[in-house]
């Protein structure tokens, strides 16, 4: 039999499915959004639904944004020549942070792992090489983190790209293997970043 009330037990229920939440930050958050004001409470769970309604995948990077396309893609400022591929949103995120890149991203939303039946087709690999075809792209920068998978992927896209006459880099591996990149601190990743090397 539960201490809590069934309601209760579902909220905190609730709390424990998001990532890195156990059982006690569960009950923390359940308790303080019970005595949060009936104002904030409405506002926290609109701020979900706008969301969810409002944001979408840019059509040309896959970046998440409420334009289409996103912000990054359609700023004549950036250098259109670069595209730096990385597995997740947050992995955009925390490059822009350190204001060093002025290129374009692509994210994949995933990386290559036979060992979760994952393959080249079920992560946006096709339409990186499609944004290629025009010739306006000169260097493709690897930034999929330093694991099995992230190291797999890069190789695969780097034998896939350089015969279509692109250069393609990898990010430094000043980030710690094992790392993932919304995580590193920013002197790291900036160091990662210009120090990138051919494959």
């Amino acid at each position: 039999m539960s201490e809590f009330s069934p309601s209760i037990e579902k909220l905190i229920e609730s709390f424990e499915k998001l990532p890195s939440i156990g059982n006690k930050t569960a009950i923390r958050l359940a308790f303080y959004m019970l005595n949060t004001s009936e104002e904030q409470a409405n506002e926290f769970v609109k701020s979900i639904q706008d969301a969810r309604k409002n944001l979408k995948f840019c059509s040309k990077c896959f970046n998440i944004s409420d334009t289409d396309p996103c912000e990054i893609c359609s700023n004549a400022k950036r250098d259109q020549s670069q595209i730096c591929v990385v597995e997740d949103v947050k992995d955009v995120i925390a490059i822009e942070k350190i204001h060093e890149f002025k290129g374009l991203y692509h994210v994949l939303h995933g990386t290559i792992s036979p060992m979760d039946g994952i393959g080249p087709d079920d992560i946006r690999i096709k339409e990186l090489l499609a944004r290629l075809m025009d010739g306006t792209v000169k260097e493709v920068i690897l930034a999929t983190n330093p694991k099995v998978e992230g190291e797999a992927t890069a190789m695969y896209i780097s034998k896939l790209v350089k015969p279509m006459g692109v250069k393609v880099t990898r990010l430094a591996h000043g980030i710690p293997v094992g790392g993932d990149l919304e995580y590193t601190d920013e002197f790291t990743l900036g160091k990662a970043l210009e120090g990138r090397t051919e494959l």
